[in-house]
């Protein structure tokens, strides 16, 4: 039996050539050599007890004797972020998730030479933990005396320039850790976006709604109009698609007897990348038994409201616009919106070959498919006319049925369905509706569905029996609604693309 003894820290690294590396690299790597030659250069025994920001709201309003009367100690640590050496002392500001403070470092504090000269040597962007006593600088600086310091990760790449910044967009989106070192709007933007994800899971579970996950790979992608992500599964031998939405398993639950229910997760479309897309996205749809669209209408409104009041949003500006959520949202039928707009067309809603006539006078450029119905000329003239001249919330209602395959039908119009969807600032925010819980009828929107995608419609869906035989059992009549959710963090933190408001967006390969 080999006895076994513990390896030396150096086995296993590789090697770097320094030569190489840029010069402030190198450097940063020669003192990380030194530092292993003392020991563990990446020890993992540092333990605050508190956070930077506490630290402020807990003493930064006392005054500076009674702040040195209390003679309060705490165990910090944060990445150092600027550095100023005077001799036998220097001033270090290091920050951590929410806030910074300033270190003061003394050489006798700290021990003598032995201690204090090597912090001299510390680069920005290093990771420090110090232990010491709070007070107040002589220009009221709240700040740390240290009495023990300790190096806990070497940082070996230079960060941006302080003045300048990431000021490379590109840069900010593929190497995000650095944009959230350096950049305090970013770090709040995404602080936000958590904050409004636990405000509508807290708000829809307040009205009795249940979470739930569902399938993200699925044998039929369906649940919206979109071109999916397929792939293959080798020990079933069979294709599945990233779903492109939740809805028709959590309709599925509404059958199983859940009346109330909601997901937060990602869905994914195989779709172009702007402004408002990336192929991986956030939404949030929750459906309601006993519901119609107008009661969805109602919650959609109270859900963003309450999410604008909790993020003091209330009023805000987005795409140039002064936004107000206080106020009652707007409802308009999609057609009436279009004969704002186009008087000529009014009760001529479902003739298609005028339709079709004016989408070629309004949109020169666009290219009908051949399965084509009134309804998606109507819609196309919406998307150029109306969508993006809205400012304030509105909801644009009762979508044609050759476009809502999902819908039920409207009782007093069965050319239009109970559907809605909500805008700002020209931006679809929601899409929902009273449900179609009529089998035969879901069978015959599958049909046609099927029909288009036959003939070349790529974001069309095709048949899903198991669907069909849910409803077959019988769903109550209900409700539901998706929320983007990376839209409404966009909007209420004044973002103009998704990509700031994502951690990680997709981008091509460096």
């Amino acid at each position: 039996m080999v006895e076994q003894t513990s390896a030396p820290e150096t086995e296993n690294k590789a090697e770097v050539n320094t030569k190489q590396l840029p010069e402030q690299v190198r450097v940063r790597r020669e003192k990380l050599a030194t530092m292993r030659e003392q020991g563990n250069a990446y020890p993992n025994t540092w333990r605050s007890n508190t956070s930077l920001a506490s630290i402020h709201a807990q003493y930064g309003d006392l005054d500076k004797d009674s702040l040195a009367e209390k003679a309060i100690e705490v165990t910090v640590a944060g990445r150092l972020m600027a550095h100023r050496v005077m001799g036998k002392s220097s001033f270090v500001k290091i920050q951590d998730k929410e806030a910074d403070i300033q270190l003061f470092l003394n050489r006798d504090a700290l021990g003598g030479a032995e201690v204090y000269n090597p912090t001299k040597k510390w680069d920005l962007g290093d990771i420090i933990g110090a232990k010491g006593t709070l007070f107040f600088t002589k220009t009221g600086e709240l700040s740390i005396k240290v009495s023990h310091v300790e190096m806990i990760t070497k940082c070996l790449r230079p960060l941006p320039d302080k003045m300048q910044g990431l000021s490379d967009v590109e840069t900010r989106y593929r190497q995000r850790y650095v944009d959230l070192i350096v950049t305090p709007e970013s770090r709040h933007t995404f602080r936000t976006r958590s904050q409004i994800i636990s405000l509508i899971r807290r708000g829809l579970e307040a009205n009795d709604f249940m979470e739930v996950e569902t399938p993200m790979l699925q044998t039929q992608a369906g649940g919206a109009a979109a071109r999916p992500f397929t792939t293959h599964h080798n020990a079933l031998n069979m294709e599945l698609f990233l779903r492109i939405a939740p809805e028709l398993y959590l309709k599925r639950l509404l059958v199983g007897g859940f009346e109330r229910v909601f997901e937060i997760n990602r869905n994914f479309r195989n779709e172009g990348l702007d402004a408002t897309h990336n192929p991986e996205f956030t939404m949030v749809e929750f459906y309601q038994a006993y519901a119609d669209f107008n009661d969805a209408m109602d919650t959609t409104e109270t859900l963003i409201r309450d999410v604008a009041k909790g993020t003091n949003n209330l009023q805000s500006t987005w795409e140039g616009v002064d936004l107000d959520f206080s106020q009652p949202f707007k409802r308009i039928r999609l057609d009436e919106s279009v004969f704002e707009h186009r008087p000529d067309l009014r009760g001529h809603a479902n003739d298609k070959a005028l339709l079709a006539t004016v989408c070629l006078q309004e949109i020169p450029d666009i290219k009908p498919l051949i399965t084509w119905k009134a309804g998606h000329y109507l819609l196309a003239l919406f998307e150029e006319l109306v969508e993006p001249k809205i400012t304030q919330p509105t909801f644009i209602t009762h979508y044609p049925v050759d476009v809502s395959p999902l819908a039920r039908r409207n009782n007093e119009d069965e050319t239009v369905t109970d559907r809605f969807e909500l805008f700002v600032a020209g931006r679809e925010i929601a899409n929902g509706f009273s449900e179609l819980n009529d089998p035969d009828d879901q069978r015959g929107r599958f049909v046609a569905q099927a029909q288009a995608k036959a003939a070349g419609d790529a974001e069309a869906t095709g048949i899903d029996e198991d669907y069909l035989r849910a409803l077959e059992f019988g769903m109550p009549p209900a409700a539901g609604v998706g929320i983007g959710v990376d839209r409404l963090v966009m909007m209420l933190t004044g973002q103009h693309s998704i990509r700031d408001v994502l951690l990680f967006p997709h981008m091509r390969p460096e």
